[in-house]
């Protein structure tokens, strides 16, 4: 006897589309988040302590607070548009391959951007835009200012609040945290301009944005760290979007940034204008 397959529910019953206003509550809870991160912190400018406090009880503390604010707006905005595990690319397929991809593009993240800033300079000199001592200068004066974040002497001599730093901030605070935030953001574009980013071009595009977003939440940090993230940011946002997975850029995000505590923690004692 021939099986009897039922006949598929009607669009409309099956898949009912996301009411517009649903897609502006998304936008409006989750893609402001890096400006009013990077306006708080900006509030704490000169502040003898950094975000992440000197230790690592109060380190965990701190994350923990970081995540539940962000956690909830996100969770709420996520609930109110019905969005799916495939509409933030969440879909984690073949994770062994995506660590050792991620470890790739960390690396490859750091060289471009060190060809990227090496370039500036010396088309700023070749041009007599600058000198060699007036963008030495420059780059003295606006640094990325790690210590407003973390605290470099304990970095560098408490050994559980270097491997918190290297693991729960690096991947889940920073890693996981902000490519959720960019995920969703996409997302937000995506369904309420389908037009302008709902296509390939359109969401490299809307990675531009969100990475401009990104930027100013390090506003805090100084000049240079609000081009270089923003810079990394689409990067990370490129990833994203071409291997149609955020957990690669999670991956990617959280050895960025464990690399880079680890680079500081080795030559904090060399750099006097950082407090050590």
């Amino acid at each position: 006897m021939p099986e009897i397959v039922p006949p598929p529910l009607p669009l409309s019953a099956s898949v009912a589309p996301v009411p517009r206003w649903r897609w502006w509550v998304h936008l409006l809870l989750i893609v402001p988040f890096p400006l009013v991160i990077g306006l708080l912190g900006s509030f704490r400018h000169g502040s003898h302590q950094a975000a992440l406090t000197g230790s690592w009880q109060g380190l965990l503390k701190v994350s923990a607070l970081q995540v539940v604010l962000f956690g909830l707006p996100l969770g709420l905005g996520l609930w109110v548009s019905k969005t799916t595990l495939d509409d933030l690319m969440l879909r984690c397929r073949h994770f062994g391959r995506q660590v050792v991809w991620g470890m790739g593009y960390s690396v490859a993240i750091r060289l471009a951007l060190g060809v990227f800033s090496a370039l500036i300079c010396a088309v700023l000199i070749l041009t007599h835009m600058a000198t060699s001592a007036t963008l030495g200068a420059f780059i003295h004066a606006n640094r990325p200012e790690v210590e407003t974040l973390v605290d470099l002497h304990t970095l560098k001599h408490n050994p559980a609040y270097f491997w918190l730093t290297l693991t729960l901030v690096s991947f889940v605070i920073a890693g996981l945290r902000e490519e959720l935030w960019r995920s969703a953001s996409l997302t937000a574009l995506r369904k309420l301009w389908p037009g302008k980013f709902g296509t390939r071009a359109g969401e490299y595009a809307a990675v531009a944005l969100t990475s401009i977003l990104f930027g100013f939440g390090h506003l805090p940090q100084g000049v240079l760290a609000i081009g270089a993230t923003t810079l990394i940011g689409f990067a990370l946002g490129s990833i994203m979007v071409f291997h149609r997975s955020t957990w690669l850029a999670v991956i990617a995000h959280g050895m960025f940034d464990a690399t880079s505590f680890v680079m500081i923690a080795l030559v904090i004692d060399k750099l006097p204008q950082m407090p050590g």
